[in-house]
């Protein structure tokens, strides 16, 4: 999901919930205690340079009960952000404190911004070796096709 995207629902909204992939709701009481650009510049491993921007947003859950988050409060966090730290309209991804510090893509439902998994990759598979997968194919939906003898197809 872009950052422009974000704001467009925020609109919408009344109140911000995030939900993990398991389903269940961050705490209500959560705080975006970063509003970011990550850049990463890098070198994959098969010796292509690349350079990615996000945007990072941090959720923080505090014992403050009393304090919520309302969209209009992350609206002008994020217009904020983006002057002081020129940000554009950027994948958004979102950290938030699980076993350990993790990260998720962002999607929205029209009703709760959804945490969605990411996964690692490489980004160089034909440098690397390693086979593309085959398609699949299932034999009952193959055409029957027979030889006829003297046709030079077997």
């Amino acid at each position: 999901m872009k950052l422009e995207e974000v704001k467009s629902a925020l609109a919408q909204l009344d109140t911000i919930a995030f939900q993990l992939p398991n389903g269940t709701l961050v705490p209500n009481h959560f705080h975006v205690t970063e509003v970011g650009k990550i850049t990463k510049h890098f070198i994959d491993c098969g010796g292509t340079v690349r350079h990615e921007e996000v945007v990072n947003f941090q959720l923080w859950n505090a014992n403050d009960y009393d304090h919520r988050l309302h969209p209009e409060k992350l609206v002008n966090i994020i217009a904020l952000s983006q002057k002081t730290l020129d940000i554009g309209n950027l994948e958004v991804e979102v950290e938030y404190q699980g076993q350990t510090i993790e990260k998720y893509s962002l999607d929205f439902d029209g009703t709760h911004f959804l945490l969605t998994t990411k996964q690692t990759d490489c980004l160089a598979k034909d440098q690397c070796g390693i086979p593309t997968e085959k398609p699949r194919v299932k034999l009952s939906e193959l055409q029957q096709t027979g030889c006829a003898p003297g046709s030079g197809c077997c």
